[in-house]
């Protein structure tokens, strides 16, 4: 019998024994590592996105103005405006759709309870019918169904999972704390393609936010590619062009409108 580690035993080994070998408390202690890892895992997602955006973001802020401009104080001006409106931006976002989100997960949840305690045979046939759409023959599905069914609570966390995609109990953060982890690591990511104009010359700032915001964004690429199985320098150069692209397109731009809107004597 296994261990109540979930390190007793390697994975070659784990794959040669039977269902039976492994323990309740060795189960428990897997699964309570696997959910965990999810939603340490969803947070990393928010971290990576929140600051690749405060990077690409910002820095086609500062590109744009410093393409138009020579002023370090407007350029600083206008990085630190877009920071700090990002930071409270993203935040709020993720707060209200992650609320959002958990509310209408709730009402579907509530609405399937309600078909489970008031039309059972209505909800006992459904899970039978999705158990024979993903390929167990009719006679095992409504067994199945059958046994489900003389356990509510187990009937409705399957109809949620199968037929909506949800999960009755959802792991993870709450909404106050994902916002924080999005603020942060925006604030985090806009705050490299700014130092770079406090600490050089305006003209040598532009290159210098361009180097440090790509060096950042190759460096979470690589980092990334931990998590998705992806080759490290292809995850890199990707979220690297994209910063590339933004930082050159703000400085054309940046170069261009003060024509356009009447002020050729703004441009470099």
């Amino acid at each position: 019998m296994v261990g109540s580690s979930i390190d007793d035993i390697s994975l070659d080994e784990r794959a040669s024994r039977p269902a039976g070998a492994f323990s309740d408390e060795w189960i428990s202690e897997h699964l309570k590592v696997e959910r965990r890892r999810s939603a340490l895992l969803g947070e990393i997602r928010e971290a990576i996105f929140g600051a690749q955006d405060g990077l690409v973001s910002t820095l086609a802020v500062v590109s744009t103005v410093g393409g138009a401009t020579n002023d370090r104080f407007a350029i600083l001006v206008a990085g630190i405006a877009a920071a700090l409106a990002g930071v409270f931006s993203m935040a709020a976002g993720e707060y209200m759709s992650s609320r959002s989100q958990r509310e209408i997960f709730d009402e579907q949840i509530s609405d399937e309870l309600e078909e489970v305690h008031q039309r059972p045979g209505e909800s006992e046939a459904e899970v039978a019918f999705m158990f024979r759409e993903e390929g167990l023959p009719r006679e095992e599905a409504v067994q199945i169904a059958e046994i489900l069914a003389r356990h509510p609570e187990v009937l409705l966390k399957t109809m949620v999972e199968k037929e909506l995609g949800l999960a009755v109990e959802e792991a993870g953060g709450s909404p106050l704390q994902g916002a924080l982890v999005m603020g942060t690591s925006f604030g985090i990511g806009a705050a490299v393609p700014v130092i770079p104009y406090l600490v050089l010359p305006v003209e040598s700032g532009i290159i210098g936010s361009l180097l440090a915001t790509g060096v950042v964004l190759f460096l979470i690429g690589v980092a990334k590619s931990r998590w998705t199985g992806r080759g490290a320098a292809i995850s890199g150069l990707e979220i690297l062009a994209l910063a590339a692209f933004a930082g050159i397109a703000g400085y054309f731009f940046g170069n261009i409108l003060p024509a356009l809107l009447g002020r050729p004597d703004l441009s470099v």
